[in-house]
């Protein structure tokens, strides 16, 4: 029995897109043709491999066996690719780097400029999700090499703490508390509200720590999606939020939001340097991956204590 590659690939579009139609598009083939090409690959291997008979094109139990080696299979040919380029270098290729939301927004743009300018010849995209969107992509196959806030712990990935970074109290610049001489306590906060990254986000694993270390794990809160947003829903006075440092730096100087200084003070999280720990990295993702270990800091911004304490913090 001889399995084919290229009805293999059909396979796992028509399993991914969990129908033919979609599939069809994808590949730019007939809906036919597709169908066609899968039902032979049954016929080879003597199993039904999708279930047509609901309103999605869903993998059998035979199906999904097959759809985790194809995606071990095409991974392995990926890895092919890159070694065969090792030999080439870098004048020409692609560089697919993941990011959690706030490492994507405020550390890679940066970093990848840099890159680009070292190797013009690289095509540099930026994937920016959530850590447990990133991470799904990383065992998956679809990134190679991602940077992410805090240390993943899927056994699968290799992750490597290349920076730090800390989270930061944030209010409207007329909130009460803005301008106090001492550092804010716990007790201090009790009857404010808090604003919270999505679930699924690791600055909200580290909000809900700190929160229950302040003892203030049951005070009001409410659920915003991505850093740009909940900074928005600040400055608009919907309640307090802690962010990452590098996230507000520019808001701060530009006096539409503060930090509040406040004891005690959350913990520094590591900025990680992710991967598979069987993939192999490509020419380009090696040469990002030197360039990152090589960044003692992030690329840009100012601690926004330090603007506090210059008296930045407030609106002109």
């Amino acid at each position: 029995m001889e399995l084919n590659l290229h009805r293999l690939w059909i396979f796992m579009k028509v399993v991914e897109h969990q129908g033919f139609s979609a599939a069809a598009r994808e590949l730019y083939m007939s809906q036919p043709s597709v169908s066609n090409q899968v039902r032979r690959l049954e016929q080879s291997l003597h199993v039904p491999l999708i279930d047509r008979s609901g309103l999605h094109a869903t993998p059998t139990a035979e199906g999904e066996v097959l759809a985790a080696y194809g995606e071990r299979v095409f991974l392995l040919a990926q890895e092919a690719v890159a070694a065969v380029r090792q030999v080439s270098g870098l004048v020409t290729g692609r560089l697919l780097v993941g990011g959690s939301t706030t490492v994507g927004t405020y550390l890679l743009p940066a970093l990848l400029a840099r890159y680009r300018a070292v190797h013009p010849g690289i095509e540099a995209d930026i994937y920016v999700g959530n850590n447990e969107a990133v991470q799904e992509r990383l065992l998956s196959g679809q990134i190679g090499v991602a940077v992410v806030a805090g240390l993943p712990h899927a056994a699968q990935l290799r992750a490597e703490a290349v920076l730090g970074e800390r989270l930061v109290l944030i209010a409207p610049p007329g909130h009460p508390l803005v301008g106090t001489d001492s550092p804010v306590t716990p007790e201090a906060l009790a009857e404010e509200r808090f604003l919270l990254r999505e679930p699924g986000s690791q600055t909200r694993e580290l909000q809900e720590q700190v929160l229950a270390e302040w003892g203030l794990a049951r005070a009001p809160r409410g659920d915003v999606w991505g850093p740009e947003a909940v900074k928005q829903c600040v400055a608009a006075g919907l309640g307090l939020a802690l962010i990452s440092e590098h996230a507000v730096d520019g808001d701060v100087r530009a006096g539409t939001l503060s930090v509040l200084p406040v004891h005690p003070r959350p913990q520094a999280r590591p900025i990680s340097l992710v991967r598979r720990r069987d993939r192999l990295l490509s020419p380009a993702e090696r040469a990002f991956v030197a360039l990152l270990r090589a960044q003692h800091d992030w690329p840009h911004g100012e601690d926004p204590e330090c603007a506090r304490r210059r008296g930045t913090s407030r609106p002109p």
